[in-house]
């Protein structure tokens, strides 16, 4: 698992528990010390967010669990996948682009980071340099030609 999503989930996992076990259990008392529970906004809105950290902690935990079961010597060195740096070609736009393949926590598309799981990640899974890819995008499809692959075993390329 790359060391900064690691980093960032078990921030936001420790902020949450902070949150479950301190400050919501406060926020609930003060609450119950208003009376009527019926009619109480306050309880309900403290009610509400504890199971809504509740259910994002179990999200969380669950995708720090299946983050540390990647194992990287299984991604393959010549194909896309994860971790891969892939500049495709276009003939519709008649460009090219270059994309890294990246889990959805660091996905930014808007510097070439896209998930793979998205539908372009998707797309270009297990293709190698000379295949084409035909992508279903909600604007339409698109096909995309793989000029050039990097695995995550080659490094860093200079694009």
């Amino acid at each position: 698992m790359p060391e900064n999503i690691k980093k960032a989930l078990e921030e936001q996992i420790k902020q949450l528990e902070y949150e479950l076990t301190t400050e919501l259990p406060a926020e609930i008392k003060r609450a119950v010390a208003l009376g009527d529970l019926s009619e109480n906004a306050e309880y309900h809105s403290a009610k509400q967010r504890q199971e809504f950290v509740n259910a994002r902690l179990g999200q969380l935990k669950k995708r720090m669990g299946e983050l540390a079961m990647v194992n990287l010597e299984n991604i393959p060195r010549d194909k896309v996948g994860f971790g891969s740096t892939v500049v495709v070609y276009e003939e519709a736009k008649d460009a090219e682009t270059t994309y890294k393949l990246v889990t959805s926590e660091e996905a930014d598309v808007l510097k070439g980071l896209i998930s793979t799981t998205s539908p372009i990640g998707r797309g270009l899974l297990g293709k190698e340099v000379g295949d084409e890819a035909t992508v279903v995008t909600p604007t339409g499809k698109r096909l995309m030609e793989i000029k050039k692959l990097w695995t995550i075993h080659d490094g860093t390329p200079e694009v």
